[in-house]
């Protein structure tokens, strides 16, 4: 026979919203906090608690509880299974912590996967997320280390680079909120992940070490205290955003940095600044394009690190060619150049050189005696056909009368715009194998 003195479990627990913060009774705390803005939990308890939350909130409060709730999957082991005491394949989020730390835990949790869907743990995810974690400490430290001389406000013209990093870090602010706002935790995650390591620390990070270490005239002292003002600012801003997944890490981080404020959690979060510069992201993009198009090069012809090449830039087109020009430097640093060459036109392109084309530009390097001429012809071969694959993708894309009716008249011309660029590179390609043909 039931007790007639034992609440129902799960009734008493439809009762949590309210019932802790003292109802029946008219209090302060029940005032203030009822109903909440939204309840987190997952799946698997739908209805056995959120509901019922539900019905005893309209039934004794005559108010939802809650207006929205974010269902999330479940952490299953690596087979897929729900961890459990009788099949022995729990993890200790203690133990894990312990190793990795709370933030790692956290924030590998939340990224790598869609909304909704359960998670598999596995062990080595940690590994990348402490990784992760570990650029962040170091790119900060870089950071503060070259802030000796830092006077608040000291900022000058912005070089290219600044603009770029600005105008990203702008897009990740809103791209990120967005993210959050519609509970996207993976999305917003990645964006931070992506910015963080492939932007702010790979390339923005490197490319402001000449202005950092180097001058001592006015000139160059300003463009040391620009450096020094976007770095800050960037770096606070972007430990704003990656406080709720890091609230440790980014505590500890910020107290180093000369802002003001007891703590950065008692911060506003980040509005999105007028820094959105397509031109400057379109002229970043192509002066990274080339760089990583040199670095690829010395990598498949197996160039040794230390050893500088000539490198060639057929830029036709004024305007790619006065960005190229001005990132001449940041090409001789990061791609490894004994020297750097632009031309509008080119009579007769080297022979023994090996090549890569981009959208309107080509790149030679000389390796006479350094490159193996059937090597690069199979290299070429397999970027023509990577731009085919590519382009009888854009023409299907293209050809569908479903994608170019529905899909706004902007996208739908940013995609051709895609297909005239690859016809032209396969073009470029096509006559470059041709010349090398002539050479084996």
């Amino acid at each position: 026979m039931q007790d007639p003195d034992v609440l129902d479990t799960w009734f008493s627990s439809g009762l949590w919203p309210f019932s802790t913060l003292g109802w029946p009774e008219k209090t302060p705390e029940l005032e203030q906090f009822y109903p909440t803005s939204v309840l987190v939990t997952a799946r698997d308890i739908i209805f056995f608690w959120v509901a019922r939350m539900i019905f005893m909130g309209l039934e004794f409060k005559n108010e939802v509880p809650f207006p929205k709730a974010m269902i999330h999957g479940l952490v299953l082991d690596a087979q897929g299974r729900k961890m459990s005491k009788s099949l022995g394949n729990g993890v200790d989020p203690i133990e894990v912590i312990d190793q990795y730390g709370a933030d790692t835990l956290r924030f590998m949790l939340i990224t790598g996967n869609t909304p909704g869907n359960d998670l598999r743990f596995h062990p080595e995810r940690l590994e990348s997320t402490r990784n992760f974690t570990n650029k962040i400490w170091n790119a900060s430290r870089y950071v503060l280390l070259n802030l000796e001389d830092y006077e608040e406000g000291a900022r000058g013209e912005l070089a290219l680079v600044d603009r770029w990093i600005l105008s990203r870090y702008a897009s990740t602010v809103e791209k990120g909120t967005e993210a959050l706002e519609n509970f996207d935790l993976g999305e917003a995650g990645r964006l931070l992940y992506e910015f963080i390591w492939n932007e702010f620390c790979d390339w923005y990070i490197e490319l402001t070490k000449p202005r950092l270490y180097n001058g001592s005239n006015n000139q160059e002292v300003l463009a040391r205290h620009t450096a020094q003002s976007v770095l800050l600012e960037v770096l606070e801003g972007t430990l704003r955003l990656l406080h709720p997944f890091m609230p440790f890490l980014t505590e500890e981080i910020w107290q180093a940095l000369p802002v003001q404020g007891d703590s950065i959690m008692m911060q506003s979060w980040p509005e999105e600044p007028a820094y959105q510069d397509v031109v400057a992201e379109g002229n970043m993009t192509l002066l990274m394009e080339a760089i990583k198009a040199i670095r690829n090069i010395r990598a498949e012809m197996k160039v040794a690190p230390g050893q500088k090449v000539e490198i060639l830039i057929l830029a036709p087109d004024v305007l790619q060619r006065a960005v190229l020009e001005t990132g001449k430097a940041d090409i001789l640093k990061l791609a490894g150049g004994a020297s750097v060459e632009l031309f509008e036109t080119l009579t007769e392109k080297p022979s023994q050189a090996a090549s890569a084309v981009l959208e309107g530009v080509e790149i030679y390097l000389p390796l006479k005696g350094l490159m193996d001429l059937d090597k690069e012809v199979a290299r070429v071969e397999k970027e023509i056909s990577m731009a085919t694959l590519d382009r009888q993708s854009l023409e299907a894309k293209l050809s569908n009368s479903g994608f170019t009716s529905k899909a706004p008249a902007q996208v739908v011309a940013k995609e051709q715009e895609r297909l005239e660029g690859i016809v032209a590179r396969t073009a470029a390609l096509e006559e470059r194998l041709r010349e090398l043909k002539l050479n084996v």
